[in-house]
């Protein structure tokens, strides 16, 4: 079953107020009932027309409709969501003619409501918040602002801003959904509101990769660390943590600190990825250095590589 666009059907904006759709009505029924009209297709045209009219003239109906047709384009497979239970029930003639879309949001049924009120919960909304590696490690608050959708008095969808205090637990992952209950749609007929769905994301940091509860760190060293060994203190999202250098380390050496990666159940790891840095030979001490090291060193990493 596809979706059918009521507003393209008449065509109105989705912000039609209910004196726009009801001369759309009248100037569409003009020119395709089958009685007058003498376009090809005009009966199955006007069978679409009445069916748009039905319910986008009726506030009730349209908010519904709004609701459940959201983010939907014309043609589009539809479904209606599980629990879904409008409560309607049908009277007049054109019963039988209402389409398998009509009838799948209001029964074979759309004129009048039955005795007794519809219930359907809320939809679910989803957002994404953008938080610091650091936030990960010990949790974090913030204030988010959404705009979701209300019926207002005259029977039309609105947006209006939402804010929200959101607490971020520590040692959540990249990807992960926090999920907010009752801060969804509201529902309809006294049904449960639907929920919020947080995506978390992290801010990119040139210093680190995530991978899952694992960090991946690159921590420059100097050429006598690398070469001689011996402790250094690493910045990690956490805090400084000490460090061994092994000696004769070269760019690319990988150490891992156990459970210093997301904190969970277990927790991840870090890994610290070695570069060796050279000192810039920009005065005459240090080319002094460098022509020492040149001359009594005798190393070509050239022949070591086998070039």
């Amino acid at each position: 079953m596809d979706f059918k666009d009521y507003y393209q059907t008449l065509g109105v904006a989705r912000d039609a107020s209910a004196d726009d759709i009801k001369k759309a009505f009248r100037k569409l029924a003009r020119k395709y009932h089958p009685d007058v009209s003498k376009e090809p297709g005009a009966e199955a045209r006007m069978k679409d027309i009445n069916e748009a009219n039905a319910v986008l003239s009726d506030p009730e109906k349209r908010a519904l409709y709004d609701q459940m047709g959201s983010g939907h384009q014309p043609g589009q497979p539809f479904q209606p969501q599980p629990g879904w239970d409008s409560n309607f029930e049908f009277s007049g003639a054109d019963a039988a003619d209402s389409s398998d879309f009509f009838a799948s949001l209001f029964g074979r049924a759309g004129g009048a409501r039955r005795s007794g009120a519809y219930r359907m919960r809320g939809e679910d909304h989803h957002a994404k918040v953008e938080i610091g590696l650091q936030d990960a490690y010990r949790g974090a608050s913030r204030t988010i602002s959404l705009r979701r959708p209300r019926v207002d008095e005259h029977g039309q969808v609105v947006l209006e801003d939402h804010t929200l205090d959101v607490r971020i637990p520590k040692g959540v992952k990249e990807g992960q959904h926090i999920r907010l209950s009752g801060q969804g749609a509201p529902g309809e007929g006294g049904a449960p509101a639907g929920d919020l769905y947080l995506e978390i994301r992290f801010t990119p940091d040139a210093r680190y990769r995530v991978d899952g509860r694992d960090v991946h760190e690159t921590v420059p060293v100097t050429p006598w660390e690398a070469a001689l060994g011996g402790p250094i203190d690493v910045p990690t999202p956490s805090g400084a943590v000490p460090l061994t250098v092994p000696a004769g380390s070269q760019t690319g050496r990988k150490l891992r600190l156990k459970s210093r990666g997301i904190p969970g159940d277990p927790p991840g790891d870090l890994y610290v990825v070695l570069e060796v840095v050279l000192p810039p030979a920009d005065n005459d001490a240090a080319r002094r250095l460098y022509e020492t090291m040149a001359r009594d060193l005798h190393f070509d990493p050239r022949r070591t590589a086998g070039a």
